[in-house]
């Protein structure tokens, strides 16, 4: 859906869109999801489904903005207190949507 240019022009410049859905939102979501460990590419590609040939492009525009490390070949979650606030409420989130409500008492 396009935008006003005005809106365009006021726009901040190297604003990452990080809408649910697109590459960059779903490559945080997954290492803020497993922020305890760091991940290949190819790995990144194979649990998030992401085209093989995006993952590197968005992991290194997602680095330039500070949300993601790397060393090697692995990549990780940002030490960063707003992700590590996001990644406790992704990890409580999924927790709770895996709570046995009807189990015994």
């Amino acid at each position: 859906m396009p935008i006003s240019i005005d809106q365009f022009d006021e726009s901040p410049t190297g604003v990452l869109d990080l809408e649910e859905g697109t590459n960059p939102y779903r490559i945080i979501q997954f290492l803020a999801e497993n922020d305890h460990q760091a991940f290949t590419q190819i790995e990144i590609h194979e649990e998030t489904g992401i085209n093989r040939g995006s993952v590197g492009a968005v992991l290194s525009r997602l680095e330039d903005r500070g949300l993601v490390r790397h060393r090697g070949r692995y990549w990780a979650i940002a030490e960063d207190d707003r992700l590590a606030s996001y990644a406790a409420q992704t990890q409580a989130s999924s927790a709770s949507t895996n709570d046995d409500y009807y189990g015994e008492e």
